[in-house]
């Protein structure tokens, strides 16, 4: 993300987005109420004599809208904001509903009542570029690439397979060769564009003779293998138990989505522990932060996004107010394992710098 202009005084951050991440970033920044303009096209009707009847002519214009809705496809890489236009030249009329598609490398303006700190830092952030992790799952049955994004796990390619027992080694050795090239041509599909560090998991001596295999047919990928751990599954399941172990904290201790899922795997060990330095739900939540207990609040993206807004005006005060008490304040996105657990504990948890014994 780049922020080319920024006033708080006068409410707006102008930003361009150059990543899918980004768009996921805005996704969670921009609410209801907001204000967002940017270059955008829409069709209008012609009234000229000699034209069809219905005929409308696309035009492009920068204008822009108060939002009503907002839409994210993460599998088209794909961000629009719906609402009302509030801005627009003089032959597009306003107060109209339209679309603004935010597309990548354009540059768009968002204006807010107030920008709350948590915001702030979000967009902050985002201006540092985060390497991704190219992460394969591998075992006899199964395999799976997937990359790691700010959002969560992006699973590219799944498969399944059937390795012939040892019975007969020649065709076990052929149908393993043919396997792990499948492997290696999914992998160079991702790798190829940035480098990426790869993390080999897997299952026995199964991840091994891949990463024996990497080394001999292309050595080149093979010098970006951070580590090879083991799992107790392959395909997607080893990627998701690998994510609760922590197991991967070691390559990379700064993705977004490691972190987070750190946190509510805290959160769970203290509840299964019955611990009590956690709280969940917003009204017990609350009542810590009245008392100056509460060390980090946590909190789902979706209650944020999706909330009215008086709720999350409160939400905004309650994060304040742990901040102004030297705590912590994270937002946990739903698109993973981690932000599901949450939303199961009503969206909102803390953890606690002194127990609270509840009657």
């Amino acid at each position: 993300m780049k922020i080319i202009e920024k006033d708080l005084q006068k409410d707006f951050i102008k930003i361009i987005p150059t990543s899918e991440d980004d768009l996921w970033h805005l996704y969670n920044v921009i609410y209801k109420g907001d204000e967002v303009y940017a270059y955008s096209s829409r069709a209008l009707r012609s009234d000229h004599e000699f034209s069809r009847p219905k005929s409308a002519e696309r035009i492009s214009a920068f204008m822009g809208v108060k939002v009503e809705y907002i839409g994210w496809d993460k599998f088209l890489g794909r961000l629009r904001v719906h609402g009302l236009i509030c801005q627009a030249p003089d032959n597009i009329p306003t107060g109209v509903h339209h679309t603004i598609s935010i597309s990548l490398n354009k540059p768009v303006t968002i204006v807010k009542k107030s920008w709350p700190k948590h915001i702030l830092n979000r967009i902050e952030k985002s201006t540092k570029t985060e390497k991704s992790i190219i992460i394969v799952s591998i075992d006899d049955e199964s395999f799976a690439v997937a990359q790691t994004k700010q959002y969560g796990i992006d699973t590219k390619v799944e498969e399944r397979i059937k390795i012939p027992g040892k019975r007969n080694p020649e065709l076990r050795k052929k149908v393993t060769t043919e396997y792990f090239k499948r492997v290696l041509k999914s992998i160079n599909q991702i790798w190829t564009l940035h480098h990426s560090p790869i993390i080999i998991l897997g299952v026995g001596f199964i991840k091994n003779n891949f990463a024996t295999f990497l080394s001999k047919e292309s050595p080149e990928v093979s010098k970006s293998v951070a580590d090879i751990k083991s799992v107790n599954n392959g395909g997607t399941a080893g990627i998701l138990e690998a994510l609760r172990s922590g197991v991967l904290l070691k390559a990379s201790n700064k993705l977004r989505i490691l972190e987070e899922t750190e946190i509510i795997e805290e959160i769970m060990k203290r509840l299964g522990k019955e611990e009590h330095t956690v709280l969940y739900g917003i009204d017990l939540v609350e009542n810590a932060i009245n008392k100056g207990a509460v060390e980090r609040i946590v909190i789902a993206d979706i209650l944020l996004r999706e909330s009215f807004d008086d709720n999350r005006s409160k939400l905004d005060q309650l994060m304040k107010k742990v901040e102004q008490q030297k705590g912590f304040v994270s937002i946990v996105s739903t698109e993973h394992e981690g932000g599901t657990k949450l939303l199961s504990l009503g969206g909102i948890a803390a953890l606690l710098r002194f127990p609270i014994y509840l009657e």
